[in-house]
C-alpha cells in the first residue's frame, strides 16, 4: 500500500490539499511501519486544483493524508480511486502507521472556504 501525505514543507502534514504541490510517499514495512519511499514536488499545473488530465504522479497512491480538504477533493480523489484521510496529526509517520493498522486519527480541524 502507498500513503501520500500532504507536505508543502516536507516535514509536517499540511491542508489545502488541492492546492498542494508537494507530498511525501510512504509504504509500509513488514512490521506495519511508515517508511518513506519519494518525496513528489510537483510544478502548479499538477496540483490537483489545476490538473485536468488523465494520469497524475498521486494515482499510484491508495490513500492520501492530509490537514484539510473540501468534500469536492475528496469526490475528485476517489474517482481516482484514492481514500483520503482528513487528520489534526501533525506527525507524517505517525499518521501513516496508525493508517496502516488501520487504526483512527484526530479528527481535523473544520475545512474553512
Amino acid at each position: 500500500m502507498k500513503i501520500g501525505v500532504t507536505s508543502q514543507n516536507f516535514k509536517t502534514i499540511t491542508g489545502h490539499a488541492g492546492k498542494t504541490r508537494r507530498f511525501l510517499v510512504f509504504s509500509g514495512d513488514a512490521a506495519g511501519r511508515a517508511v518513506a519511499i519519494d518525496r513528489l514536488d510537483l510544478p502548479k499545473a499538477l496540483s490537483m486544483h489545476e490538473f485536468r488530465g488523465t494520469e497524475h504522479p498521486l494515482d499510484a497512491c491508495d490513500v492520501l493524508i492530509t490537514a484539510g480538504c473540501g468534500d469536492g477533493f475528496i469526490q475528485r480523489m476517489a474517482r481516482r480511486g484514492i481514500r483520503v484521510v482528513t487528520t489534526s496529526e501533525t506527525d507524517p509517520a505517525t499518521a501513516v502507521t496508525a493508517v496502516l493498522a488501520g487504526l483512527p486519527l484526530p479528527e481535523a480541524e473544520p475545512h474553512r472556504h
